[in-house]
């Protein structure tokens, strides 16, 4: 196993264990079968275990196989505060509690904010009293290191990691997504602050092996190195000196021997220029059915009135080629949960944008595009949800 370095200088295996996919058996997580999988894992020098306080009995599985093989204290355990659902400190006490009362530990060695999305969010968080509640919990040990997760564009990203003193921080990534949500730019930006960074949907959720084109899996078929779909997205990121760890949901013997194979005999920069320019041709075949040609480089940004312009045309355009829920999700986590809402709709047709746009899109039309696509009946209902949510 290839192994990268936190923070501190402690080794973390290149690919992780990410623990939301355990198989489900009678409408429960069957551990007999993910124990086998975790420990395939384990030894294969897997050693970093992402799970989260909102995946249905993951804290729980995790926990009791960890605590089934006493091998607690050889690994790494990552969760999450459910930050959006913290009203109090007393109320992130009883979660925390609740974690590690789950995970049968008495300590966290990564502690995200989940899904952390803008700086109003984490202010709003110090405000309540959790940024010294956290440092109390690591001069305890019971934290060892804090980070947050993010779902945004990369300026923003940017903000968030100037906000605090983080120990790390996990974004989605992946060579589909290598200019939207933060990107290379935040990925760059994160490592060049000396942060190591947690990837996660480096498949996109499963859409770069399962739902690839016929043309792009002849592409890879046809080329001199054979490799797997996943295993082309997993070298991918390898290949790049600031990812540190790459999550995988693994739900099968299978999946984790090909996946620790792979990583096992992983290098920084092994991808060549014809590597490269193989999968701008498959991207270019995935993104046939894309409807704005947005490269996510945030040239017209900021908006006057705060609409995520990369965001939404990410979001329109996923919703185009992964499908209607991939888009609408990203959508909703781009623009609603925030402090403040920066949908298309709040778009006054000022124009200043498209001053900026290298690609000489017409953002203003678009965004009208993409608002009636998006801003269905449901996503209405769900702004109005979110907006009591935040107020409460």
């Amino acid at each position: 196993m290839e192994y990268r370095f936190d923070k501190y200088g402690n080794k973390i295996s290149v690919i992780g264990y990410g623990c939301m996919r355990f198989t489900q058996k009678a409408g429960k997580i069957d551990i007999d079968k993910a124990e086998k999988e975790i420990m395939t894992a384990f030894n294969n020098g897997v050693n970093y275990y992402d799970t989260a306080y909102i995946y249905p009995g993951s804290e729980a599985a995790l926990g009791e196989i960890l605590e089934r093989n006493k091998i607690r204290d050889q690994v790494k355990i990552a969760t999450k505060l459910p930050q959006y659902m913290i009203k109090s400190v007393e109320s992130a006490e009883k979660c925390f509690n609740e974690e590690l009362k789950r995970l049968k530990t008495d300590h966290i060695d990564y502690y995200f904010m989940h899904m952390l999305t803008d700086v109003k969010s984490w202010e709003r968080l110090k405000e309540l009293g959790v940024l010294d509640w956290l440092n109390d919990k690591k001069a305890k040990g019971q934290i060892k290191q804090v980070g947050f997760s993010y779902h945004g564009n990369s300026d923003m990203f940017c903000k968030l990691i100037d906000a605090n003193d983080w120990d790390f921080c996990m974004i989605q990534y992946n060579y589909l997504d290598e200019h939207s949500q933060a990107g290379r730019k935040g990925l760059e930006y994160a490592s060049n602050k000396g942060l190591p960074v947690m990837i996660m949907e480096p498949l996109r959720g499963g859409r770069l092996v399962n739902n690839l084109p016929e043309k792009a899996k002849k592409l890879f078929e046809e080329y001199e190195i054979k490799r797997t779909p996943a295993e082309w997205s997993f070298r991918w990121l390898w290949s790049q000196k600031e990812v540190t760890c790459v999550l995988s949901g693994m739900n099968s013997i299978e999946m984790v021997e090909a996946n620790c194979k792979a990583a096992s005999t992983s290098k920084v920069g092994e991808y060549t220029e014809k590597d490269q320019e193989l999968l701008k041709q498959v991207i270019a075949s995935i993104n046939e059915k894309m409807k704005v040609g947005c490269t996510g480089c945030g040239y017209c940004m900021p908006c006057p009135k705060n609409v995520d312009i990369p965001g939404t045309f990410s979001a329109y355009n996923k919703r185009y080629t992964d499908g209607w829920f991939t888009g609408m999700k990203e959508y909703v986590m781009c623009t609603l949960l925030r402090k403040d809402a920066t949908s298309a709709s709040n778009c006054v047709e000022c124009g200043k944008c498209e001053g900026h746009c290298p690609q000489k899109i017409e953002i203003r039309k678009e965004l009208k595009n993409a608002q009636k696509t998006l801003e269905t009946p449901i996503y209405k209902v769900a702004s109005k949800f979110v907006k009591w949510f935040m107020k409460y």
